[in-house]
């Protein structure tokens, strides 16, 4: 496999001839320009790496030929996929004169996929391949058990150092991958438990009857999954921090030469949480199967309270999926993927079949079920009510000179600069802290928003009460881009939104009460990367004219060891308010020398369960977590 790459001699433009193009034969082109085929050279693309791995192991399962995977991550930083299916062929490709697996390995776009008698569907098509992971480590090992033995190659940055061996007998079928990322590639190697073990959670509810399992030898963790009921075993679980309006999912599931299976459940919240895949892609940007499945559902319930008579009023689609936890899953023979990080289905013909299918099975289930079929309709009926008292709330606030185009709250000490990439604005605790905050800004393009107390908590709020709390308009009113269906980022006014409270429990609280309104009712600015929390220190460190800040126990600790014995004077803030103007710049206002961690999603599935948790009606499971974490709990204020 060949890629050309164009190089313009840098001596003139003139001397652009043949000798200027360089060819990348193999997987050269893949170790020259990484983010091509992974997305970058960050955490993301570290693991992609191991996903590639995962994608083959999968394949075999949809195939029927797989039940088993494991995943472990060793001491010395390598990572190993090992599954029980077919095996990757040994035998001699009869193009490339060389095994099937060595093929596989070291060629781009090379392997079963391409063929529908080999694979009817694939979750590795949107993928580049094992031979991308291959060509991205120090060194990968492959084993596979086939024909009664077991065979073993090396390759060290993608290239063969040993041939394919036999390294024993076996009953046994199936491929192990062991690979080492390459250092030099990656700004870090060292691979995330959490991460993986969220995707392959994901990947076993999404696989009915798929056993993965994942242990970690650096920290002895494991984790095992397994889940009977598929997607259905995927709603229980995204609603379990939640009350259900009814005991068991309703389950769709056809099968032809595309396969549709859904999986949903109401409970009393009011937050929508569905989420659509395709061949085990989570397409987080839909796409026609989950518009099919959006209008089917819409038009169902209607229908439903237009033949029992039960109201005159129209539900619209966002009044039908309030409280609404679904899982679309599709399986398509040949995907077509759109969109900004290719994740949206684009196949045209997909939202005609899932909309039938689900508008038939609803009605049917509807009939069969006609108390939870009032249930269903009562919640819709309520949310279409809230929806409605929503609307006169805004344009209430609205007159009152909140959320009006161009104004501003009065609270609000803003910059001078327009431009919003250049601005910052810090939401701060109190208006003593906001006040300190104020003289240490630069007031060019750093911003103040003072608001008092703690918002209100929106996990439990509909929209019309959230409407009518001051301190949540004023801060829409400050951001500029509105909420809900208003909700418009090019509206946006700061770049930079950065959450400033007290290190204290109280101060924690604070902030995660406003990352749980961002991440319900503005979550592209965590999507693109717009919202930091600012980290103040706990303590201040006085010897002699030096003054050493910690964020924390452990980190007073190092540094009163860093600066060794002596008058060491030691003073705890308690909060902002305690800090001065100098203190306050040096380490959260200025961009020179604060610290600020930027908010990411990195598992929408497990952010939405987390905030569910913790901010939700459910006692039960906070209480759980609580004891399960309390061991590791630091700086406990009291």
């Amino acid at each position: 496999m060949e890629q050309v790459n164009e190089q313009i001699s840098q001596k003139s433009g003139r001397d652009y001839r043949a000798d200027s193009i360089t060819v990348l034969k193999g997987l050269k082109a893949v170790r020259t320009r990484p983010s091509m085929y992974i997305g970058d050279t960050a955490i993301r693309g570290l693991h992609r790496i191991v996903y590639e791995a995962i994608d083959n192991a999968i394949d075999e399962a949809l195939a029927g030929f797989c039940n088993h995977i494991k995943v472990r991550i060793y001491n010395d930083g390598s990572v190993s996929v090992e599954d029980n299916g077919r095996g990757i062929p040994i035998d001699i490709h009869p193009e490339e004169k060389r095994p099937a697996v060595e093929v596989v390995m070291t060629m781009l776009h090379a392997g079963g996929k391409f063929d529908k008698k080999t694979y009817n569907v694939s979750g590795g098509l949107h993928g580049v391949g094992i031979s991308v992971t291959n060509a991205l480590s120090t060194w990968l090992e492959v084993e596979v058990k086939r024909e009664g033995k077991i065979h073993k190659q090396r390759y060290e940055k993608g290239i063969p150092v040993t041939s394919l061996e036999i390294i024993g007998d076996t009953q046994e079928t199936g491929t192990k991958v062991r690979f080492l990322p390459d250092s030099t590639i990656f700004e870090n190697i060292i691979f995330d438990f959490d991460i993986l073990s969220n995707r392959l959670r994901e990947l076993a509810f999404l696989n009915a009857e798929l056993k993965i399992e994942i242990f970690d030898e650096r920290t002895n963790e494991g984790k095992e999954f397994y889940y009977e009921g598929g997607i259905k075993s995927f709603v229980e679980w995204l609603n379990k921090n939640k009350i259900s309006l009814f005991p068991n999912p309703i389950y769709i599931k056809k099968e032809n030469s595309i396969v549709v299976e859904i999986a949903m459940q109401y409970n009393d919240t009011y937050n929508e949480t569905v989420y659509s895949f395709c061949n085990n892609i989570n397409t987080i940007e839909g796409g026609t199967h989950l518009t099919g499945f959006q209008t089917a559902l819409t038009r169902s319930i209607n229908d439903y309270i237009k033949k029992n008579k039960l109201t005159e009023i129209k539900l619209s689609g966002e009044d039908v999926r309030e409280g609404l936890v679904a899982i679309i899953s599709v399986k398509v023979p040949e995907p077509q993927f759109e969109g900004q990080t290719k994740t949206k289905l684009g196949n045209s013909n997909i939202k005609g079949i899932v909309d039938s299918i689900v508008y038939e099975s609803l009605n049917n289930f509807f009939e069969e079920n006609p108390i939870i079929a009032k249930n269903i309709v009562t919640k819709c009926i309520t949310a279409y009510n809230a929806r409605e008292a929503a609307k006169k709330a805004r344009e209430l606030t609205r007159r009152k000179g909140f959320l009006d185009s161009g104004s501003l709250p009065g609270k609000l000490a803003d910059c001078q600069e327009k431009d919003p990439a250049k601005c910052e604005l810090f939401i701060v605790e109190g208006d003593s802290a906001a006040g300190t905050g104020i003289s240490a800004r630069n007031r060019k393009y750093q911003a103040i928003l003072p608001l008092r107390g703690k918002i209100l908590n929106v996990e439990k709020s509909r929209l019309d009460k959230i409407y009518r709390n001051e301190a949540i308009t004023t801060l829409i009113m400050a951001i500029g881009t509105g909420i809900g269906d208003e909700f418009n980022l090019s509206k946006l006014r700061y770049h930079k939104i950065i959450i400033l409270s007290d290190s204290d429990s109280d101060g924690r609280h604070i902030s995660c009460l406003l990352l749980t309104f961002f991440y319900r009712y503005m979550r592209p600015l965590i999507e693109q990367g717009y919202v930091y929390v600012a980290q103040a220190p706990l303590y201040k460190i006085v010897k002699g004219k030096t003054m050493i800040y910690a964020k924390d126990d452990n980190d007073l600790k190092e540094k009163l060891e860093g600066l060794g014995s002596g008058n060491n004077v030691i003073q705890r803030f308690k909060g902002l308010g305690e800090m001065d103007a100098s203190e306050l710049k040096e380490t959260v206002i200025d961009v020179e020398k604060r610290t600020l961690k930027q908010i990411t999603i990195e598992d929408a599935i497990a952010s939405d369960q987390m905030f569910s948790m913790l901010m939700g009606e459910e006692v039960e499971s906070r209480r759980e977590f609580i004891m399960e974490y309390a061991r590791e709990v630091k700086n406990l204020d009291i």
